[in-house]
């Protein structure tokens, strides 16, 4: 006899009453994929340094026009708020008090990646897709490189182009302001 075991899926709002509850604590890096609470990978030195980086870059380069959020949440649907290490979102005077941002506020989300790159590329960039993320940038510390996905759809991102060091990159949403891909690989 086969034993199946029920699984049960959570929703953003349980995922948040959990929280609430101290079922989670503020120190489990923890994060909501379609409605399984995920075990986060460890970060590690390189992992850390590069999302300083590169939220420096984003803070000094955009801080008029974007609210950057640094491993903060972002609602993708009912069943699903990961954290990405950087976003670039729509400038509001709140912050995002009131409520976590969604895909309609991100310009540009930035996964960071060590030894969860293959993964991440995976679960996470089409469910970014499929949710209506603009653009998403995976930066690889392995292979360093920055892998550019553009036009989401439900069957992924329409576009990819790998970035190396030396090359210069703008999010879709400021093309008027490169950055050097060196400065983000460190």
């Amino acid at each position: 006899m086969v034993v199946q075991y029920a699984r049960r899926w959570f929703t953003v709002d349980v995922y948040h009453r959990m929280a609430e509850a101290g079922i989670l604590g503020e120190d489990d890096r923890v994060e909501l994929i379609e409605g399984e609470v995920m075990r986060m990978t460890p970060i590690g030195r390189r992992h850390a340094a590069c999302v300083k980086r590169v939220a420096e870059l984003m803070f000094d380069t955009f801080r008029r026009e974007a609210n950057v959020g640094v491993q903060d949440p972002v609602v993708l649907d009912e069943h699903s708020e990961p954290q990405p290490d950087i976003t670039l979102l729509h400038r509001r005077p709140d912050y995002y008090a009131a409520c976590e941002p969604t895909p309609a506020d991100v310009f540009l989300l930035i996964e960071v990646a060590d030894s969860s790159a293959e993964a991440d590329r995976r679960l996470k960039v089409p469910l970014y897709a499929r949710s209506g993320v603009p653009e998403v940038w995976m930066v690889d510390l392995v292979q360093e490189t920055i892998t550019i996905y553009l036009d989401p759809s439900p069957g992924g991102y329409r576009t990819a182009r790998v970035v190396r060091r030396g090359e210069h990159i703008s999010p879709s949403a400021f093309p008027e302001r490169p950055l050097d891909a060196s400065d983000i690989l460190g």
